[in-house]
C-alpha cells in the first residue's frame, strides 16, 4: 500500500493531537495538504526552532496516515521525516511556509523481521551485513510530500 489517505479535519488538530500524541499544541486549521488546508501555527509556547515544530507536526502527520489510522497488517513503522526543500510565501497579510519532506518508512512486519535478523545473526560469520542493509533498503517505502503551515501569528 503507498497511497495513503488525507487525514481528515474540522478545526479540530489539537484534540487530535492531545488523543493520539499526549501532547498539547497550540494549532488551528487542517493537516496542511494544500494552502488553503494549512495548518495554523497560533503560538509556540514551547519555544523551539520553528522548524523543529513544523517537523513534529509533520511527523504526526505522517505517523496517523501511515500507521494509526489503517488495519494491523496495513501498517508502517520506522517513519523517518527529512525536509528537503523549504519557501516562505506571504499572501496579504498571511505567511505560510511549505515545507517538502522526505518521508521513508517500512511495513511493521518486515520492519520487524530484518531486526530480530540482525539481533540474531550479526557478529555470526555467514552474516552478510551488506546484503542485509540492501534488502532493508528495497523494502524501505520512500514519499515525498508538501506540508503548508500558516506562520503569521509566530513570526
Amino acid at each position: 500500500m503507498s497511497d495513503f489517505k488525507q487525514i481528515e479535519s474540522n478545526d479540530d488538530l489539537k484534540e487530535i493531537i492531545k488523543s493520539a500524541f499526549d501532547t498539547e499544541l497550540s494549532l488551528g486549521g487542517a493537516w496542511g495538504y494544500t494552502q488553503a488546508l494549512a495548518t495554523i501555527i497560533e503560538a509556540n509556547e514551547h519555544t523551539i526552532p520553528l522548524s523543529q515544530l513544523e517537523h513534529t507536526i509533520a511527523s504526526m502527520r505522517a505517523y496517523l496516515e501511515m500507521n494509526m489510522t489503517l488495519k494491523q497488517e496495513d501498517r508502517y513503522g520506522s517513519i523517518n521525516i527529512n525536509e528537503i526543500t523549504r519557501e516562505q510565501i506571504k499572501e496579504g497579510s498571511f505567511l505560510y511556509d511549505k515545507v517538502t519532506y522526505e518521508i521513508t518508512a517500512m511495513k511493521e512486519d518486515i520492519y520487524a523481521t530484518f531486526i530480530n535478523e540482525y539481533k540474531e545473526s550479526y557478529g555470526k560469520e555467514d552474516f552478510d551485513l551488506n546484503g542485509h542493509f540492501q534488502r532493508r533498503k528495497k523494502a524501505t517505502l520512500t514519499r515525498m510530500v508538501t506540508y503548508w503551515y500558516e506562520v503569521s501569528k509566530v513570526l
